[in-house]
C-alpha cells in the first residue's frame, strides 16, 4: 500500500453533484454574520465537506482554485448533463463527483444503467488529464435501511470503475461515525457540520493524503438512549416535515433544486478570503 502524503497535487478542484456536495444542512453564517440553523433547512448558503476538502488542499498549497456546481435533488443523469461540460470547460486537474443517492432512493432504480452512466462521465474526466474522487453510498438504518441492497451493489461498481479508469474513492460506506444520528440533520438523509467535517477528512484520505486529524471516524461520546415514546414522536415528525412533502414532490414531478443555481459556479481563488 503505498503511504499517504501530506502534500496534494491538484491547483484546481472543481464539485459536481447533488445535495451532499451543495453541502446540506451545514451552513455558513448569513450574509449580517448572524449564525444560521445547523442541521436543518435554512436559507443560508451550505459550506459542506467538498468547501471544507477545499479548504484543507488550499492550506497545504499554493494558489488553489475551486468551484462547486453541485444542486441539491440532482439525479445522476442532470448532474452529467447539466454540470460535467461546464466543470471541463474550466479545465480542473481534480473533479469530485460524487451522485446517485437521489436515483438510488427510488425502488425501481436501475443500479446498473446509473453505473454505467457515471463510467462514462469518469472517462469523459481522465482523458483530459485530471484526477476524478467518486464517492460510495452510505450505509443506513431506520426507514432508509431497505435501500442497503441497491447501494451495496452500486458501491461494488463505483470500486471496480476506480480501478478501472485510475480514479479515487471517498468510502462513505465503511465510515463507522456515521452510524451515530448525531451526526445526521432532522431530515435523516444530510449530515450535520460535524458530519460534514469527518467526510473532508475521509475524502482526503480516498485521496491519498494524510488526514488533518487522524481521529476522524472515531464514535461521539456515549448519549442516553432516547425513550420509546420519544422515539416515536420523532419518527412521527420525521415523516410529516419530511417523508411526506418528498413524495409530494415526486408526484408532482419537481425537485428540491428547482430554479437553484451552483454556489460557486466559476472556478476562484480559495478560500474567499483570498479573491
Amino acid at each position: 500500500m503505498t503511504a499517504a502524503s501530506s502534500t496534494p497535487r491538484w491547483t484546481r478542484y472543481v464539485a459536481i453533484g447533488d445535495s451532499f456536495s451543495e453541502g446540506l444542512w451545514d451552513p455558513y453564517p448569513h450574509a449580517d454574520g448572524t449564525p444560521a440553523p445547523i442541521g436543518t433547512e435554512s436559507d443560508a448558503v451550505q459550506r459542506g465537506w467538498t468547501d471544507r476538502l477545499a479548504d484543507s488542499l488550499a492550506a497545504r498549497t499554493e494558489d488553489l482554485e475551486y468551484a462547486n456546481l453541485a444542486i441539491r435533488g440532482r439525479k445522476m443523469r442532470q448532474i452529467i448533463a447539466e454540470q460535467l461540460p461546464v466543470a471541463l470547460e474550466m479545465e480542473p486537474d481534480l473533479v469530485s463527483l460524487v451522485g446517485g443517492g437521489n436515483d438510488i432512493l427510488r425502488p425501481q432504480a436501475d443500479i446498473d444503467a446509473i453505473s454505467a452512466d457515471l463510467e462514462d462521465a469518469v472517462a469523459r474526466i481522465r482523458a483530459t488529464g485530471a484526477d476524478v474522487l467518486m464517492g460510495t453510498g452510505f450505509k443506513a438504518g431506520g426507514a432508509l435501511k431497505a435501500t442497503n441492497g441497491r447501494v451495496g451493489r452500486y458501491n461494488a461498481n463505483v470500486w471496480s470503475i476506480a480501478r478501472r479508469q485510475g480514479a479515487f474513492v471517498l468510502d462513505t460506506w465503511g465510515m463507522r461515525s456515521l452510524f451515530d444520528l448525531r451526526l445526521w440533520s432532522d431530515d435523516r438523509i444530510h449530515l450535520t457540520d460535524e458530519g460534514h467535517r469527518r467526510i473532508a477528512q475521509a475524502a482526503l484520505v480516498g485521496l491519498g493524503l494524510e488526514p488533518d486529524d487522524a481521529t476522524f471516524d472515531e464514535p461521539l461520546p456515549a448519549a442516553a438512549a432516547l425513550a420509546l415514546r420519544e422515539r416515536a414522536r420523532a419518527s412521527t415528525q420525521w415523516t410529516r416535515v419530511h417523508v411526506v412533502p418528498w413524495v409530494q414532490r415526486r408526484l408532482r414531478g419537481t425537485s428540491s433544486g428547482d430554479g437553484r443555481t451552483p454556489k460557486w459556479p466559476a472556478a476562484e481563488a480559495w478560500p474567499p478570503s483570498q479573491r
